[in-house]
């Protein structure tokens, strides 16, 4: 499974937490945001997530930013992307569940990082319930 990542500089710590749980359960993880606390423009760095997302080099995206809005509204411009912002694991799992969301964006400002971890891993481990849903899926 490959997962890219995507952040800027509100998002760095939360992103080297997540990308350690990655590597940990052998995901392929591909790291395209800042690795520094220097402020950055966010568009930078989510862009990248969508463009190896519409590619098909990635099978899932983590977006990262203060509010989580930036990025989402960002990597959303890309047309295989089907980006959700969380700010807890139930979000994080209807997301899945219901609208078969491949990017997650996490706003740092106002989520802990351990909440973080947990809406990740609800993330990538929920499947898509599909039936109605995949029918609301296939109009946006």
């Amino acid at each position: 499974m490959k997962i890219t990542i995507g952040n800027d500089h509100a998002g760095t710590e939360y992103k080297k937490v997540i990308m350690q749980y990655l590597l940990s359960q052998n995901y392929e993880v591909t790291n395209v945001g800042t690795d520094s606390p220097e402020s950055v423009d966010y568009p930078d760095f989510a862009h990248p997530v969508g463009e190896m997302i519409d590619k098909g080099e990635a099978d899932w995206g983590i977006v990262i930013c203060g509010s989580g809005n930036g990025v989402a509204m960002t990597v959303n411009k890309h047309p295989k992307v089907r980006c959700a912002l969380c700010w807890n694991k139930e979000i994080a799992t209807l997301a899945r569940e219901h609208n078969n969301a491949n990017v997650i964006a996490i706003p740092a400002r106002f989520t802990a990082i351990e909440q973080a971890l947990e809406m990740v891993k609800t993330f990538l481990n929920t499947p898509f319930e599909g039936g109605r849903h995949a029918r609301r899926v296939e109009k946006i």
